[in-house]
């Protein structure tokens, strides 16, 4: 069996739109008796349809967190949810930037004060200065 796309779904959805607008011309145009079988063979088409649309998208792989489910079922805006989970992210990322840019700003400061330490340790002073400056692009 074919994998399930979302064009598949897309058909399968537009199929049942399609009959429910015959379905709703077939019952304003309801004649009686004579119209009764079209009536009935439309009906079962939607229901046909339905359940053709069902089967096909429970096979489409979907993974809605419980949490937007939940959401949702309590009669609330997934848009809104949406918008706060985006708000967390934002502020999360600006928390990370802002300790990124504190433990560049350490790195430089530490570069610096090995790099004019005083008498002992030339060799390894001026050794660590060019390692930061060539791996972490430190000042100097």
């Amino acid at each position: 069996m074919a994998p399930v796309t979302l064009d598949t779904i897309d058909a399968r959805l537009k199929d049942v739109i399609q009959t429910l607008f015959e379905l709703q011309s077939a019952i304003h145009g309801y004649l009686g008796p004579e119209t009764h079988q079209e009536l009935i063979r439309k009906i079962s088409h939607l229901s046909s349809s339905l359940s053709t649309l069902s089967t096909t998208a429970a096979s489409l792989p979907t993974q809605i967190p419980p949490e937007i489910v939940e959401y949702v079922e309590d009669g609330r805006n997934p848009d809104i949810y949406t918008r706060e989970f985006v708000e967390l992210v934002q502020r999360g990322n600006a928390a990370l930037r802002g300790k990124s840019e504190a433990f560049a700003g350490f790195r430089d400061v530490l570069a610096e004060e090995i790099r004019g330490g005083g008498g002992r340790g030339e060799g390894e002073r001026g050794r660590c200065g060019r390692r930061w400056r060539g791996c972490w692009g430190g000042g100097g």
